[in-house]
């Protein structure tokens, strides 16, 4: 008779259970717990310091608020910038016809803000733009506004 033809609980035991599905799982120690909140609190600092440093960072935002196009020769673009009050900012503001080709297009320079404060503490100013355009515009648009190299 072969090992196979004997019934299972006759054959010999060479593989016990804990070898084959393994041993049960170790409890974490006092210590593996205190270390794993550890670096969950430090991972949390860090990131918290993170978020509130790159917001503090000089950012500039823009925002369309509306355009019109009085004739064929020139459109009009209004628009706000949100930015640090004392930063100064470059806008290019451009104008497209029916088949969104540039018409116009150009670069507006932004100081800093006065000292009026408003609900955001003086940092979203309003501006209209009028653009030179070689045909009729039908949109006026922001393309990007970024604040200039202290180097150039």
């Amino acid at each position: 008779m072969t090992s196979e033809d004997q019934p299972a609980s006759a054959r010999p035991s060479n593989t016990s259970l804990a070898n084959r599905y393994g041993g049960q799982k170790r409890a974490w120690t006092v210590k593996t717990k205190r270390l794993a909140v550890l670096s969950a609190l430090i991972v949390g600092i860090a990131l918290m310091a993170w978020i509130s440093t790159s917001f503090s960072t000089n950012n500039v935002t823009f925002k369309d608020v509306g355009y019109s196009t009085p004739d064929a020769t020139q459109a009009v673009i209004d628009f706000q910038v949100t930015k640090g009050p004392d930063v100064s900012v470059k806008c290019a503001v451009k104008a497209l016809d029916s088949k969104f080709a540039v018409v116009g297009w150009k670069v507006v320079d932004i100081g800093p803000n006065s000292t009026d404060t408003g609900t955001d503490s003086g940092r979203t100013t309003a501006h209209r733009v009028v653009l030179r355009t070689e045909s009729q515009a039908v949109s006026g648009v922001v393309d990007n506004c970024w604040i200039p190299d202290a180097g150039t």
